[in-house]
C-alpha cells in the first residue's frame, strides 16, 4: 500500500535517509582500493523501509551531495573524482540496489529467509558492478581479489543484519514512498 506523505514529511524522511547513508559511510575499515563500510547495509535498509521511489531519492540525493563536494562518502571523500576512482562502480550500483530492495520488499521479500536472500542477491549486484568498474582500472583478477573477495563474508553478515533489523521494525514504519 502506497501512502501519500505531506511534502514536509517527505523532505524530513529524505534528509533522515541521507543522514543514515552519510553516517554509514563513516563506519569504515580502511582497505585499499575499496574500504569496508556500512554503506551497503544502509542502502538496502533505506530502500526497503522507505520504498523504491523515496529510497531511490534518498540514495541519489546523497550521491549528488558527494558529487557537489560534500564529504558524505567513506573517509570524507567527495567530488566527481569519487565517481571515477576505484569505488565508482559500487557507488553507481547503490541507487539500483536501493530501488530493487524497495521493490523486493513489496513483492518477494516478505519473510525472513526471502528477505535475507534478496539482500544477499543485492549485495551481489553491488559487488558485480564494483568488480566490473574496478576491472577496467586494475584487471579482472586483481579487481576480484581486491574488490570482491574481501567483501563476501561482510555481504553475508550485512544481509543477515539487514534482515534482522527489518524484522524488528513494525510494519507500519515501512514502505512510505
Amino acid at each position: 500500500m502506497t501512502h501519500r506523505l505531506a511534502p514536509t514529511r517527505q523532505i524530513a524522511l529524505l534528509l533522515a535517509g541521507v543522514g543514515v547513508l552519510t553516517a554509514s559511510s563513516y563506519v569504515a575499515v580502511p582497505m585499499v582500493p575499496v574500504p569496508v563500510t556500512m554503506q551497503t547495509l544502509a542502502v538496502l535498509l533505506v530502500g526497503t523501509l522507505a520504498g523504491p521511489r523515496l529510497g531511490l531519492a534518498m540514495i541519489v540525493s546523497w550521491l549528488a551531495l558527494a558529487a557537489f563536494g560534500l564529504p558524505v562518502l567513506s573517509g570524507g571523500k567527495a567530488g566527481l573524482l569519487a565517481f571515477t576512482g576505484p569505488t565508482a562502480g559500487f557507488l553507481l550500483a547503490f541507487p539500483v540496489a536501493g530501488y530493487l530492495a524497495g521493490v523486493a520488499a513489496r513483492t518477494i521479500a516478505r519473510g525472513h529467509v526471502s528477505r535475507f536472500a534478496s539482500f544477499l542477491g543485492l549485495h551481489g549486484v553491488i559487488l558485480l558492478a564494483g568488480w566490473a568498474w574496478l576491472s577496467t582500472l586494475v584487471g579482472a583478477e586483481a579487481a576480484f581479489l581486491a574488490g570482491v573477495a574481501p567483501f563476501l563474508v561482510g555481504a553475508v553478515i550485512k544481509s543477515a543484519l539487514a534482515a534482522a533489523i527489518i524484522a524488528a521494525i513494525p510494519g507500519r514504519y515501512r514502505q512510505r514512498g
